[in-house]
């Protein structure tokens, strides 16, 4: 009990620390980014977090690297819920796409704009001011697809281990056909990384319906891109009022990501 309090008052202390900084903030451009190509940071979102949205949108919007757009992704229809200090946000974009859950951050920007460098982010965690600058120093200097955070697969036999078992939220920079990107703090992908099939909603909406890290993984390294971890390793930030509907928990203890890669071992096999 003492130590669950505890966590809870070291949880409520990061938070405020991090709305000090975001409202401390210059609301000013960013630098250019500097790419060959059109950058997009796109994200999606729904009713339940709108509440705590803005905070999200705001460490998105004021960092230190200018994107071109910056897109929330919704559902016709949620706009009318939408807060209005998010609706009068400078910077942001907001457009509709079909019901495709989590994959909306990313797929209707690969259709809309299949010549830019995307940038995907959550909108519940806190996003430091250079979150943005240091995804596109890597991309910059050749990573083809830059995370912050990811794990390892672990193989046996061969094949993926179960998830649970991979190693988690590793500790250093690498790239390895075993690193697995986790979107939550943020993911550059470069023009062309994907397997064409990337878009093809009648297959991830079937193979991997929960689980877009698991398809886009298989996505990239069909197409023969390994993803590359930058920094060191990360600690998720998230705003309070956001985690009474998660992804992430489902998949971890429900076994959702387990389920996911099944299916696309059956369909495409192992992409090691």
């Amino acid at each position: 009990m003492i130590s669950g309090a505890f966590r809870a008052f070291k949880h409520r202390r990061r938070l405020a620390r991090a709305k000090a900084e975001l409202a401390a903030r210059l609301v000013l451009p960013g630098r250019p980014h500097g790419l060959p190509g059109p950058l997009v940071v796109s994200l999606t979102s729904y009713p339940a977090r709108f509440g705590s949205l803005g905070l999200a949108l705001q460490g998105i919007l004021r960092q230190t690297v200018r994107p071109d757009h910056v897109i929330l992704w919704l559902d016709e229809g949620d706009e009318a819920t939408l807060p209005p200090d998010i609706l009068a946000m400078p910077g942001l974009t907001i457009r509709f796409c079909p019901r495709w859950r989590s994959y909306k951050k990313i797929v209707p920007t690969l259709l809309t704009y299949p010549d830019a460098f995307v940038v995907t982010a959550d909108d519940d965690v806190y996003y430091a001011v250079d979150w943005l600058e240091t995804l596109v120093a890597a991309a910059r200097a050749g990573a083809r697809i830059a995370c912050h955070r990811a794990h390892r697969v672990v193989l046996k036999d061969g094949a993926p281990a179960p998830y649970a078992e991979w190693r988690r939220n590793v500790a250093s920079p690498e790239r390895s056909p075993l690193t697995f990107l986790t979107g939550v703090s943020g993911v550059i992908y470069a023009p062309g990384v994907f397997h064409p099939d990337v878009t093809r909603n009648d297959l991830f909406t079937r193979l991997a319906p929960r689980s877009d890290d698991v398809w886009l993984y298989w996505m990239h390294r069909l197409n023969g891109v390994a993803a590359q971890k930058i920094g060191n390793r990360v600690r998720i930030l998230e705003w309070e009022g956001s985690q009474a509907q998660s992804l992430r928990a489902a998949n971890l203890q429900g076994g959702g990501n387990d389920q996911a890669v099944a299916a696309l071992l059956g369909h495409y096999g192992w992409p090691g």
